[in-house]
């Protein structure tokens, strides 16, 4: 052998080595997922918070980026242009775009229950007795949940009033009430000394599931073993946050430096006492479940007030096979 040819070969398997190496480095890069937030960082958002402050997502395989959302921000449309992998979506939305051609798919859920409800004074029994008082509605609820309370107690669109996220006109009339969700309103009163009551309209069977993951078909079918791994993940993360919540809320007032301590204590006790995360299916499925009798409840309610057609393929909102093994108990 010449012996010019042995640092020829020395060198060329250095540049072998180094290529193995590189592929190697490649094929275990964690599979970059961005994640975009309905609002901004909240305790309800607390799960993907915790997932991403404690290595969960890391331990997945996933390199996670969650965005935060808020009143300027279309998460639906960010999500069809490619702008998220995932987003915080809403069954309604999500049915909607479907009605509309939108390639877009919930995966999962955080809560059973949607976090919608209503802040009465307390004086009031059940939602049955606001028959004639006041009840103060945005724009967005008289498209949502709005039909539904008319329907099921007799409401009449003479006794609401619009809500301008302002909570004065409550505080000044014991004759008022007014849409609310469980960590905000309700927190609002407790500051200002008014005695109150919150009701969840899905205890008296409002129908969506609420915090849902929704992707774009195309991400699905394209990623489907990331997206098994974000979900499972996510609830890891749910479960760890109503533990030890601390991880979680470091990175929430990051975000969101507005949030307080009290205020984020305030909502996990909120969502805990009404058990949205483990309550129905989710006590024996595990967290994160959905059902198809579910979502035809949804759709169901929808048609009815003619939110969408009849003919919307309803069941292309939703996928179970993200969850149907999971079992992530509560």
């Amino acid at each position: 052998m010449p012996m010019h040819t042995a640092p020829r070969r020395s060198f060329i398997a250095k540049c072998l080595l180094l290529s193995a190496f590189a592929l190697q480095g490649l094929a275990h890069a964690d599979d970059k997922i961005t994640f975009l937030t309905s609002w901004y960082a909240q305790a309800e958002h607390g799960g993907f918070y915790q997932a991403l402050a404690t290595g969960l997502y890391k331990k997945a395989g996933l390199d996670v980026t969650v965005k935060m959302g808020g009143p300027q921000i279309n998460g639906m449309q960010l999500l069809t242009a490619g702008q998220a992998d995932l987003i915080m979506g809403y069954d309604f939305q999500v049915m909607s775009g479907v009605e509309k051609g939108l390639p877009v798919v919930t995966v999962a859920t955080s809560f059973q229950s949607d976090l919608q409800g209503m802040l009465t004074h307390d004086d009031v029994k059940s939602l049955a007795d606001l028959k004639g008082k006041t009840i103060l509605v945005a724009s967005s609820g008289r498209a949502s949940w709005w039909p539904w309370l008319k329907a099921k107690y007799g409401y009449t669109d003479e006794q609401s009033k619009p809500y301008t996220f302002n909570l004065q006109p409550f505080f000044a009339d014991a004759n008022t009430a007014q849409q609310a969700y469980p960590s905000s309103e309700p927190f609002q009163a407790m500051k200002g000394n008014v005695p109150a009551k919150f009701f969840l309209f899905a205890d008296e069977g409002y129908p969506p599931y609420g915090t849902t993951l929704v992707s774009t078909t195309g991400f699905v079918k394209s990623n489907p073993d990331a997206v098994k791994r974000f979900v499972r993940a996510t609830m890891e993360g749910w479960v760890s946050y109503f533990k030890n919540p601390a991880p979680g809320n470091e990175l929430i007032k990051k975000d969101n430096p507005n949030m307080s301590d009290e205020q984020i204590a305030f909502a996990i006790k909120q969502m805990k006492d009404l058990k949205v995360l483990g309550g129905g299916d989710a006590a024996k499925l595990g967290v994160g479940t959905m059902t198809e009798a579910r979502w035809k409840k949804t759709y169901d309610y929808l048609v009815s007030e003619k939110l969408i057609k009849p003919e919307t393929p309803w069941r292309n909102a939703f996928t179970l096979d993200f969850v149907k093994d999971l079992r992530v108990m509560p």
